[in-house]
């Protein structure tokens, strides 16, 4: 009894193990592989080297050289405040802090205002339809070409927890664009 218990113990765990390798070649073909990519790495490579990107960094230069010349202004002024008041010269420190005042209140608007503009202008260059339908193209060659059936967004990280660096294909879809990193 015990030598039919051993045998059919044996054939039991062979066609457990053929079993379960049917499913698992099974399971390797239904298995869907994904890859990330990261856009806005893309985006910059895409437009590192265009005039929009070079227009951009002007006016961002501007307004930094701007507000740095405005910041300055209000440490020359806070320090004839100060010298105002040590000379007991009460009615031309408030005269200067009137001046810190309204000069301040400027630049907070300024600078504001300069960032939503520098905002907008951002936004609109990654609006571009022509270098989305580009990537889009692009994204599918690579995709397909690589195995992939999924790819997801680096940008909307809140929804990828954990990536293998294997699936990320974002240098070679910028590789496949002509671009350099």
């Amino acid at each position: 009894m015990k030598k039919t218990n051993k045998i059919l113990l044996v054939v039991c765990a062979l066609f457990a193990l053929f079993v379960s390798n049917g499913f698992a070649q099974q399971k390797n073909n239904q298995i869907t592989k994904f890859a990330v990519v990261d856009t806005s790495k893309i985006y910059s490579s895409f437009y590192k080297n265009s005039e929009k990107i070079r227009n951009y960094e002007k006016k961002k230069q501007q307004f930094q050289a701007e507000i740095a010349k405005r910041t300055e202004e209000l440490r020359d002024l806070k320090s004839q405040k100060v010298a105002q008041e040590k000379a007991g010269n009460s009615a031309e420190a408030m005269r200067i802090q009137a001046e810190i005042t309204k000069k301040t209140e400027y630049l907070t608007e300024y600078t504001n205002t300069k960032n939503i503009e520098l905002e907008a202008l951002l936004t609109q260059m990654q609006r571009d339809d022509d270098f989305y339908k580009k990537l889009y193209k692009t994204l599918g060659k690579v995709a397909a070409e690589g195995g992939y059936s999924m790819v997801l967004s680096l940008q909307e990280s809140n929804a990828i927890l954990w990536f293998s660096p294997s699936v990320d294909i974002t240098n070679d879809v910028i590789k496949e664009l002509g671009l350099k990193k």
